[in-house]
């Protein structure tokens, strides 16, 4: 891993109706983020996640 993929910031984000942004968590790394975001998708399916 790189210094700079350590350093970049993962967002889950929800999108609200209005096309605005919620954020939600932040990441150090990129599978954190996506496991988190799998996670939400399956107890929450009827919500939009960025």
């Amino acid at each position: 891993m790189t210094y700079r993929e350590q350093i970049t910031p993962w967002v889950v984000v929800r999108l609200l109706p209005t096309m605005q942004r919620c954020t939600l968590a932040r990441f150090r790394s990129r599978s954190d983020a996506e496991s988190y975001a799998q996670t939400l998708r399956t107890s929450i399916p009827d919500f939009r996640f960025w």
